[in-house]
């Protein structure tokens, strides 16, 4: 992913009032954030567990979406849905994200299984471990196939939170 600004990221939100955009919070490291190493921007908001922010180059441009996480899951490992690592306890999580546009503002969603953590990219690439219990499924794809299936998975999710 390239390397993008704090108005770039307000700038793509495509599921939440510029308002909202305006007020979120955006990581203040985003000098320090590996972007050869990612596929697409997610973070947590420092003052809320249950809100979730990611950001995708989708064609030419970005697309953010603001998210939100449903009551964490204790117990079983779950397996994130876009880079099919696996995590013990809330280490995946439910996230739902208002669907762009009218059917937004009728309360209309999407959601998907995601890492709680939103280092999909770092797992991928083996530049993060999961805590144990967790891991990656053995696969004979290279890390770029594997880069490539995520960044397809996301830009399905966001297609889903776009498409009217």
């Amino acid at each position: 992913m390239r390397p993008v600004t704090e108005r770039d990221i307000r700038a793509s939100f495509v599921n939440c009032t510029k308002g909202e955009a305006k007020r979120l919070a955006v990581p203040r490291d985003l000098d320090a954030r590996p972007w050869d190493d990612l596929d697409f921007l997610g973070w947590r908001d420092p003052a809320s567990l249950e809100r979730a922010y990611l950001v995708a180059e989708v064609g030419d441009g970005l697309v953010g979406v603001a998210l939100r996480r449903a009551a964490p899951r204790t117990g079983q490992a779950s397996l994130c849905s876009l880079c099919l690592t696996t995590h013990p306890g809330d280490g995946v999580s439910l996230m739902t994200a208002r669907k762009a546009g009218a059917e937004g503002r009728l309360g209309n969603s999407v959601g998907t299984y995601i890492c709680t953590d939103l280092a999909c990219s770092l797992y991928v690439r083996g530049k993060k471990e999961t805590r144990p219990g967790g891991g990656r499924i053995h696969e004979s794809l290279t890390v770029e196939e594997k880069a490539a299936r995520t960044t397809a998975k996301v830009t399905a999710f966001l297609d889903r939170i776009v498409a009217g």
